[in-house]
């Protein structure tokens, strides 16, 4: 994707999290924390599912690419982020701009539609158990993986494509910790229109056809658990589906209270704040909800502990 610029500007400056310089150390502190729990959980879990063959069914085919996406995601922007904490000027340029606003719209894209995809695997597992098998062949499991990274691939190029081709005239300061569209948005002299329309349509179409599929799918779900006789298919159902619909509600809840809102000068403050749960919070929860709430997760965890203690001991 080459990256040309008809605009003054050059290179951007991040403006960070705060400009209190004595909560500069402690966010560092916490963000690290952060990240190193995010990488910590997700190469476990990925870790997990490739060395335990009974983890080798579509379900957690889909989690194993859910962790990858989050790892992958929380790269994007963490690396600088903790760098505008250690630095006067967090400076970053047109290209890296870009390039992290490419990534950024690429992951978050395709974990809509990862998360989209496992709402109806779920569904499968649930209300035609008999025929899960073949219906979540590994050549549907790859086809569906496959179509979820490519439609985040159109993504990020359609917003990154349309970002492009503004025009930067003077300030050149983001009030963010991150290249994002809205913040970007406002610092252009040229009409954003076009980036505008791009970003409803392109936002509206994810969340109303993701929306739309796990709706359909969890209602299909209640209508043939609400017709179990027994408490053991109702607590088998809902232990099926309720990791997954946990992470669906922190993912789409946190998202909506990032960007589907008023955006003004007087609400960049709340903004950060929903960004830094969007961002930094989710990738980091993601791994722990379906560890701590996942009976073969946790099997498999203790399985790898007891190796590595026998390996350890003299």
């Amino acid at each position: 994707m080459a990256v040309e610029n008809d605009s003054l500007v050059t290179e951007f400056i991040l403006m960070g999290l705060t400009d209190q310089p004595e909560l500069q150390l402690p966010l560092f502190f916490l963000f690290l924390v952060n990240c190193v729990v995010t990488m910590v959980g997700n190469l476990s879990l990925i870790n997990l599912i490739c060395l335990n063959s009974h983890l080798h069914t579509p379900m957690y085919f889909f989690l194993f690419n859910l962790s990858f996406i989050d790892l992958c995601y929380s790269f994007v922007f963490t690396p600088k982020m903790l760098m505008s904490f250690n630095s006067e000027r967090n400076i970053i340029s047109f290209a890296g701009c870009m390039t992290q606003l490419f990534f950024f719209s690429f992951f978050v894209g395709s974990e809509c539609y990862v998360l989209t995809a496992m709402a109806y695997d779920r569904y499968v597992a649930v209300c035609k158990p008999l025929q899960y098998t073949a219906t979540m062949s590994p050549q549907v499991c790859s086809l569906l993986m496959s179509a979820s990274y490519m439609l985040g691939f159109a993504g990020g190029m359609a917003h990154t494509g349309c970002m492009i081709r503004l025009t930067f005239c003077d300030s050149n300061i983001i009030n963010h910790y991150m290249c994002d569209i809205y913040p970007l948005l406002q610092l252009s002299c040229s009409s954003t229109y076009a980036n505008e329309l791009v970003s409803s349509i392109g936002v509206g179409i994810v969340v109303i056809v993701s929306s739309l599929i796990i709706c359909i799918s969890y209602g299909l779900i209640l209508f043939n658990v609400l017709h179990l006789s027994s408490a053991k298919g109702w607590s088998k159902a809902f232990s099926t589906c309720g990791s997954h619909l946990i992470t669906v509600g922190i993912f789409y809840g946190f998202g909506l209270l990032t960007y589907v809102r008023p955006i003004s000068a007087g609400s960049l403050g709340q903004e950060k704040f929903f960004s830094v749960l969007y961002t930094n919070v989710v990738p980091m929860l993601n791994p722990l909800i379906y560890s701590l709430r996942n009976k073969d997760v946790k099997l498999a965890l203790k399985k790898f502990l007891k190796r590595i203690t026998h390996r350890t001991e003299p």
